[in-house]
């Protein structure tokens, strides 16, 4: 079984850029537990936290058994070939090409009247749609 060593700078850059982030998340979640309306800051505080495990899960299988994970946590995390890479970048942009549609809807539904929480939980339940089934279309063609 294969493994990825990172050498002691690449550990210690990780170490870095994970505490600047974790740094960024945790003020930003407690300026909105602070200034915005409802849970806000607690929505906001358990989704990066639910984000972060997900991201540490997807780094740990991808450098402990690359053969082992998926196409998708291999070509997130930048170690995968270049046909991973291909698929990404091509789920990514056909995302970002139908993300600007998609944001001009909901900012007329917005103008028309509608809720905007809801419609903000709609935009970001069909942009992670799109990008999901893009990946998985993408990855089944080629």
């Amino acid at each position: 079984m294969s493994r990825i060593e990172m050498t002691s700078r690449q550990k210690a850059i990780m170490l870095m850029m994970a505490a600047v982030g974790l740094t960024i998340l945790v003020g930003v979640g407690l300026l909105l537990r602070e200034r915005a309306p409802g849970n806000m800051g607690n929505g906001f505080l358990v989704g990066a936290g639910v984000a972060i495990v997900a991201a540490l899960i997807m780094g740990w299988r991808a450098t402990r058994s690359p053969s082992a994970a998926t196409s998708f946590e291999r070509a997130w995390t930048s170690l995968g070939d270049e046909r991973d890479d291909a698929v990404l970048t091509k789920a990514l942009a056909f995302l970002g090409v139908l993300a600007l549609p998609l944001t001009g809807v909901a900012a007329l539904a917005i103008g028309l009247g509608a809720d905007v929480p809801m419609v903000l939980v709609f935009l970001m339940t069909a942009e992670a749609l799109a990008g999901i089934i893009a990946f998985a279309v993408t990855l089944r063609r080629n």
